[in-house]
């Protein structure tokens, strides 16, 4: 699979014609995968620092009485 990908984008970068419709296509599904895995990692990331922060403030307030 990645040896297609590779050999897919030499020719596509090798191209001097330009892209067709269809080869736009194909790099603009590419890239919204790559858009999307990276989200998912990056936001499951970001909600474990969140419910972190927020577990460590629940418990400092509950230790202060509040």
């Amino acid at each position: 699979m990645i040896a297609t990908l590779r050999t897919l984008g030499r020719r596509l970068l090798g191209d001097a014609r330009g892209l067709t419709t269809v080869e736009y296509t194909i790099v603009l599904c590419l890239i919204a995968a790559l858009c999307v895995g990276v989200w998912k990692t990056f936001g499951g990331n970001v909600k474990g620092y969140i419910q972190a922060s927020t577990t460590e403030i629940e418990a400092n307030m509950a230790g202060a009485g509040g």
